[in-house]
């Protein structure tokens, strides 16, 4: 095996010496002097779904007053395919209230998070998730995370076919260590460690995170081509044939650093359903697992690895593993990467209703009273929830005699009405948490977008561009939570108040965007966007999207 064994990173070497997963993390707890944990323990609680972070905004005060960082910390939700029932999410709605700011937090991966957890509340939020057969096994660190699917029950009449596939693929590649079982939920640990000795993820895990997308054309809702693996389903006669497989996707880069790039991920051949899709995707894991890079942690995904050796190489790895060959790509068509909001009609006879969640946050506001609406439908106990890739919420599954109730309740609180009245632009908008909480971040993202897109609105209105359906995003770093590069138009925070604008991704999310202009202040930025606005209002071509349009008259001819 190639990969680079020496001079192993330091997270290579406390994930070895870890027992598992364990570490110091129970001492940690008990540390009442700190609202921390310890350093090495930092980088073991991500297995168990969680970051350490503090409240960047009260850094210089406490620090004035010779405090401690305001520390706390998220959890999220493994929940393949982004599916919540009616009681898990009147559980949730508790929790929330108990023990974080409040807030519910639909995140890019179909999942919830929440945050300002203090450390003596980990354990009860963790008992309590488990109580409602919710966990965080494996949502964050260097293992497989939280597996995306198109969550729309609209979308085929197999969906509930080919989203069973999300939780399979979860399954398959959790961990086998039982120390999330021992520490949070105080079960014995195992008298025999054999039993959860693990064939796959060794004691090493993974060089880095390692994500995966499903998503059902027509729609690539999942930005399936952003993820280490994407798989395209299959569909023919009203039969899932299996799946096309992508490989190498993610969005991360590091500013000065010309050896990091997002990538979109290639596609490396077909697999039919069932068993042997099941095998390529575990094999394509443990390639990455015995190839990646250990040493560099910024270079350590699997995009690098692809890179590194060649996607033909990479194949025929897989397939030596596998013990068969992939077939050719199947072909298929995306023509939307999106959400479709209002009240749909699923293939089975019932309803569902998409909600506009402004990034992703789950609170009551002077708008809409969205955190209650969703308390107040789940005790009719007749819907599930359901998470999109876009950060927004399906009340799903609802009879047709109780849809009236339902909207009812959407309407009474003004649900509707917020996500009726909301632009274009802001249903196809993303931002990262970003700022206080992100240790990462270089400026702001979901506190400020709101207000850069009223003013955007504004030059859109100017010229007769209000309807677009322009997608924008926003990053308070180049990690990429929010799959900037992606875009149509992004901003990623290089300072406070400053960004680079990337322009020229397409509606369908099969090319990356590129730099445009670099550190822009609000000023800078609605002064480029005006003139680009205006330039496309008049030389634009017939139904070309913003996206082709500045591809094709800026970004190929600056390059």
């Amino acid at each position: 095996m190639a990969a680079e064994q020496h001079n192993l990173s330091g997270i290579e070497k406390i994930k070895t010496a870890s027992d598992g997963l364990r570490g110091e993390i129970k001492e940690s707890l008990k540390d009442e002097i700190t609202g921390a944990i310890r350093e090495d323990d930092q980088a073991l609680v991500k297995f168990h779904g969680m970051y350490q972070q503090d409240d960047r905004d009260r850094r210089e005060e406490r620090a004035a007053k010779k405090l401690e960082r305001l520390y706390s910390f998220m959890i999220r939700l493994r929940l393949p395919g982004g599916l919540l029932t009616a009681d898990q999410w009147l559980a949730m709605h508790d929790i929330a209230g108990e023990h974080s700011t409040g807030v519910i937090k639909i995140t890019t991966r179909q999942t919830i998070q929440l945050h300002g957890i203090i450390k003596s509340a980990i354990k009860p939020t963790i008992q309590a998730f488990n109580a409602a057969k919710l966990d965080s096994i494996a949502t964050c660190g260097d293992i497989n995370r939280n597996v995306l699917c198109s969550p729309n029950p609209g979308q085929s009449e197999l969906h509930e076919e080919i989203y069973s596939y999300a939780d399979q693929i979860s399954r398959l590649l959790m961990p086998k260590t039982k120390a999330y079982y021992e520490i949070w939920l105080d079960e014995e640990q195992l008298a025999d460690k054999k039993e959860e000795e693990d064939p796959l993820y060794q004691d090493r895990y993974l060089p880095r995170k390692f994500k995966i997308a499903i998503a059902i054309p027509p729609n690539n809702d999942t930005d399936v081509f952003t993820n280490d693996i994407g798989l395209v389903a299959v569909v023919n006669n009203n039969k899932l044939e299996g799946f096309n497989i992508a490989i190498g996707g993610g969005m991360s880069s590091t500013h000065g650093n010309s050896a990091t790039y997002p990538r979109l991920a290639t596609t490396i051949g077909f697999a039919p359903a069932g068993e042997k899709t099941l095998k390529a995707i575990y094999e394509i894991v443990t390639v990455q697992r015995d190839y990646g890079n250990r040493s560099d942690r910024k270079l350590a995904r699997l995009k690098y690895t692809v890179d590194k050796y060649g996607a033909d190489w990479y194949k025929q790895e897989v397939e030596k593993r596998t013990g068969f060959a992939l077939e050719p790509a199947r072909p298929y068509t995306f023509t939307a990467r999106g959400d479709e909001y209002g009240w749909q009609e699923d293939k089975t006879g019932n309803w569902f209703y998409v909600a506009y969640v402004e990034n992703g946050r789950v609170t009551d506001t002077k708008e809409q009273a969205l955190k209650t609406a969703l308390f107040e439908i789940a005790k009719t106990g007749k819907t599930r929830f359901r998470f999109t890739a876009n950060q927004n919420i399906i009340i799903s599954d609802v009879q047709p005699a109780d849809k009236s109730g339902v909207d009812a309740l959407l309407q009474q609180f003004h649900v509707t009405q917020a996500t009726e009245q909301s632009s274009s632009i802001r249903k196809n908008s993303i931002a990262c948490v970003a700022l206080p909480t992100c240790p990462l971040a270089l400026a702001e993202a979901q506190r400020y977008m709101p207000a850069l897109l009223e003013k955007i609105e504004g030059l859109l209105g100017k010229y007769n561009l209000s309807h677009e359906n322009i997608i924008i995003r926003m990053t308070g770093c180049p990690n990429g939570c929010a799959r900037p590069a992606a875009a149509e138009i992004a901003f990623i925070g290089t300072a406070p108040g400053h960004y680079n604008l990337q322009l020229g991704g397409d509606r369908i999310g099969t090319r990356l965007n590129s730099t445009y202009r670099e550190n822009l202040d609000e000023p800078a930025i609605l002064t480029e966007l005006d003139s680009l606005f205006k330039n496309y209002a008049k030389n634009r071509d017939k139904n070309e999207t913003f996206g082709d349009f500045a591809y094709r008259t800026v970004i190929v001819r600056k390059e």
